[in-house]
């Protein structure tokens, strides 16, 4: 009987083109999880967006780590309320009682300071209302007194927060004038409205700094301490959202808090002007 040698017909060489096919899908395949792996969702006010801060940090991050971030840039309480819902990696907001509060609620990990600015109030240049000076509380009682044009951003954001903490100071909640009007809106297009109607609005200082549509709108309350805009960047509870990107969310979370990103932060200038101070625990 004639042995017939099996292993011939297991040759490889008709089988090679669907080989290479099949290992460089695999090879692509790897490749593309291996980027995707490689990049966080940040959750963050539109003033740090808006100021162009993240412009300045997120390629000095890229080049130390590798890892891209894509930012989605919200009020304070919508970018929480992300977190809450798992939808991004990491926080980086500023509204500290919101921040512990979604801290003590178990959806985001230890609250670390990150750096500071201050709030001003911008009007127009001849301040029909007399606002100016050095007193926020005092300011907003003259534009509800005059029902002075005031633009507030009304949309649970850092800034509008803030804002409603000085109404209730002054004594004014629901009584800021007929001037009063919300906008449900972003910094920068609060100033636009505030820009082109003639009104007074609360901002942070590195919007301001770097918004290009000022128009006749000039700084007219400033110094008071109670303006002061404290920042914190948290990770997102992967307990909560198993999904989350927690290692690379970590290494965000240490970079900017760390001498590198506390450098970055305090090299952002525009005509010579520091937008923010850097100010992470040690």
């Amino acid at each position: 009987m004639k042995t017939v040698k099996y292993f011939k017909l297991f040759r490889p060489v008709a089988l090679m083109p669907y080989a290479r096919v099949a290992i460089f899908s695999i090879a692509t395949l790897g490749a593309t999880l291996s980027v995707q792996a490689q990049s966080i969702v940040v959750a963050s006010t539109t003033s740090t967006e808006q100021s162009g801060l993240f412009s300045v940090l997120l390629p000095e991050f890229k080049k130390a780590s590798g890892i891209d971030v894509k930012v989605v840039a919200l009020g304070t309480g919508q970018a929480i309320d992300m977190g809450r819902r798992g939808d991004a990696d990491v926080l980086f907001v500023h509204d500290k009682v919101a921040e512990e509060k979604v801290v003590a609620e178990g959806f985001a990990v230890k609250r670390l300071e990150v750096m500071y600015n201050d709030f001003v109030v911008v009007g127009p240049a001849a301040d029909p209302v007399h606002a100016k000076g050095s007193d926020v509380v005092e300011a907003l009682k003259k534009i509800a007194a005059a029902n002075g044009q005031f633009i507030s951003r009304g949309d649970k954001s850092g800034t509008h927060a803030a804002e409603l903490r000085f109404w209730t100071m002054a004594e004014l909640t629901d009584k800021q004038g007929t001037g009063y009007k919300a906008c449900g809106c972003g910094m920068g297009p609060a100033l636009n409205m505030a820009s082109s109607t003639g009104a007074y609005v609360l901002t942070d200082r590195g919007t301001w700094l770097n918004f290009k549509n000022r128009g006749d709108l000039k700084v007219l309350v400033e110094g008071d301490k109670r303006l002061f805009n404290q920042y914190g960047v948290m990770l997102v509870n992967p307990a909560k959202h198993p999904h989350v990107k927690a290692a690379d969310g970590q290494k965000f979370v240490d970079w900017v808090t760390g001498s590198a990103g506390q450098t970055a932060i305090a090299s952002y200038k525009i005509g010579g002007e520091q937008l923010f101070f850097p100010n992470a625990a040690k």
